[in-house]
């Protein structure tokens, strides 16, 4: 039986709290779940919902996992809260965060020199506000030793479903994910959200149609100089604009829809490897390949074994 402790707070994410608590309830009676506020009071989510505490986090026996979620109450949280977690955090077999919790434990001083991550919105700020810690902006979940950070919200369900991979194994955390409809897991490095999304939008009417062609066409010719006389611009002119407009380089959009647009076609079709790598513009398996294991630390292959839903009976 392995405990788990969640930690609540006022202006907590409501999912960021109960995404991860249904994955480990639905998991055979493995673990023990306490839930504990400050003072034992009930609190209010950012969404308006009240929920009851088990019990007050001081006198609290150390868990083997304590878990941290986000929400609005991070951002300027109770000083006895991040006291508490710089007292007991180190006495927890395992640390994780889900969301902005990651703040939580940084403001504890939990995350120096460790590899996290937090909701894409707020990388930055931890980031600033605790530069011995090493944002990476980019991974659904981040692990680094005994201590597990989550991107936003929903990915404290992919952290909490790998966390019971581990501890139980693939299958009991197949089930689980099979009783809640989700998929078993993505990878933790998969990106936070889709190329589109990644980028900003270009403010320039024709930058913003070759971003739309890109996306419409990742089979085509993308090379800067085609791309820049779609633009109806220098091939120059071009990358440096798009840049400074999206944030990212050209190549970087591209290749961050072509693998988008690949892991789409695995999920929800049988084409052959060959043919997707010809369709997203890779030109071979081993290209497309690489691109895969380099984004995402899987093979096509594997990562189509994960994720592609089962044939329906």
């Amino acid at each position: 039986m392995r405990t788990v402790l969640v930690v609540l707070f006022d202006d907590v994410h409501s999912l960021d709290v109960s995404g991860p608590v249904e994955v480990f309830a639905a998991a055979g009676g493995t673990y023990r779940i306490t839930t504990a506020s400050l003072d034992g009071a009930p609190v209010r989510t950012s969404s308006g919902l009240t929920l009851v505490p088990d019990r007050a986090l001081h006198g609290a026996p150390a868990p083997h996992t304590l878990l941290v979620p986000g929400g609005r109450g991070t951002r300027s949280p109770a000083p006895a809260l991040v006291d508490w977690l710089r007292e007991h955090g180190p006495r927890a077999e395992r640390l994780v965060s889900v969301c902005t919790g990651a703040l939580l434990l940084a403001g504890a001083g939990l995350l120096d020199g460790r590899r996290a991550t937090t909701h894409w919105a707020f990388c930055d700020k931890l980031a600033r506000d605790h530069p011995a810690v090493e944002v990476e902006p980019d991974p659904v979940y981040v692990r680094d030793g005994h201590v597990a950070t989550s991107a936003g919200v929903t990915a404290g369900i992919d952290l909490a479903l790998a966390l019971v991979e581990e501890d139980l194994g693939r299958e009991t955390a197949l089930a689980v994910a099979r009783g809640l409809v989700v998929f078993l897991r993505r990878p933790g490095n998969q990106a936070q959200f889709s190329a589109q999304l990644a980028a900003q939008t270009a403010q320039r009417a024709p930058l913003r149609e070759v971003q739309q062609w890109i996306t419409e066409h990742p089979g085509g010719d993308l090379g800067v100089e085609a791309l820049a006389a779609r633009a109806r611009l220098s091939p120059r002119h071009f990358a440096r604009a798009f840049r400074a407009e999206t944030g990212v380089t050209p190549g970087r959009f591209v290749g961050r829809t072509r693998l988008e647009h690949a892991r789409r076609l695995l999920e929800d079709t049988a084409d052959g490897i060959e043919e997707i790598s010809r369709a997203c513009g890779y030109g071979t398996p081993e290209a497309m390949r690489r691109s895969f294991v380099r984004a995402l630390g899987a093979a096509p292959a594997e990562y189509r074994r994960r994720f592609r839903p089962p044939a329906a009976p």
